[in-house]
């Protein structure tokens, strides 16, 4: 979800940006504690109310410390995650995901098929038509494909603050290049790409657009928390992620220490034919 401006680079090709897509395992256990659930009716939606056991497996893309993956499970589903960062596999391992260490672009199934593959806040990281085609392999007929995220817009104060001091910090980063779109602007724009590498990877139907609106309140302390465990932070030294954090915590204690979060989480999905 944007919480810098966006790069200014193409969201299709955000997968090429290794070293940002392997920063999130830096500190698992927060990122789990901090980054939000999806929707229950998103995972309704694809799971099809699964009954459980090897009725409905699910392989989630980028399964990070398995917040997804959990919540597939609790919904019936057998899950294995891929991922590939061993401290974040390591960790989804411990709240009883089983992980398995790759790029998606690498991973072998060793003939294993599924009804869905999935890939929450990930699928940017994969290549857009190649990762489109291997999932058409790895699913049964009619199974599902979908790619799905959060975006999330600050108060203008508080993103207002991130932005000055981050160009303080990092003048020559990519992430201060200014936009004239909206951050769900630049997200629908992503999950229309996604949506384009399912339709010209072929075997599957006409892709469909999901969106979801739900909101959340926060307070200093939960969006601090948050704060380290996005893209533009977790390469950061220690010291500058604490003066981010300080300028930040300033401007939500100006507000009354606290807000709303209004999220809108997308989806690009499409069935196996």
């Amino acid at each position: 979800m944007p919480t810098l401006p966006e790069k200014a680079e193409p969201p299709s090709q955000a997968h090429r940006d290794r070293r940002t897509a392997e920063s999130f395992g830096v500190d698992p256990a927060r990122y789990d504690r901090a980054r939000p659930r999806y929707p229950d009716e998103l995972v309704r939606r694809i799971a099809g109310g699964g009954t459980g056991g090897t009725a409905f497996a699910v392989l989630d893309v980028g399964c990070g410390t398995g917040i997804g993956s959990r919540q597939f499970q609790a919904a019936g589903c057998a899950v294995l995650g891929v991922d590939p960062d061993a401290r974040m596999a390591e960790f989804a391992r411990g709240t009883g995901v089983e992980v398995e260490v790759a790029t998606f672009e690498d991973w072998d199934p060793a003939g294993r098929v599924f009804d869905a593959v999935v890939a929450g806040q990930s699928w940017h990281w994969v290549e857009p038509v190649a990762g489109a085609a291997k999932a058409a392999r790895l699913l049964r007929p009619g199974g599902r494909l979908a790619a799905f995220g959060h975006v999330f817009a600050a108060p203008p104060e508080v993103a207002a603050a991130l932005a000055e001091v981050y160009r303080r910090l990092v003048p020559d980063s990519p992430m201060n290049a200014a936009s004239s779109r909206t951050p769900l602007e630049l997200y629908q724009e992503m999950f229309a790409r996604a949506a384009e590498g399912f339709r010209d990877a072929g075997g599957f139907a006409e892709p469909e657009q999901w969106r979801f609106d739900w909101e959340a309140p926060c307070t200093r302390d939960e969006w601090l928390d948050h704060l380290p465990t996005t893209g533009g932070l977790t390469r950061l030294p220690p010291d500058q992620v604490a003066e981010v954090l300080h300028h930040v915590g300033a401007a939500i204690d100006a507000l009354g220490g606290s807000f709303t979060r209004h999220y809108t989480t997308l989806a690009a999905t499409a069935v196996r034919r």
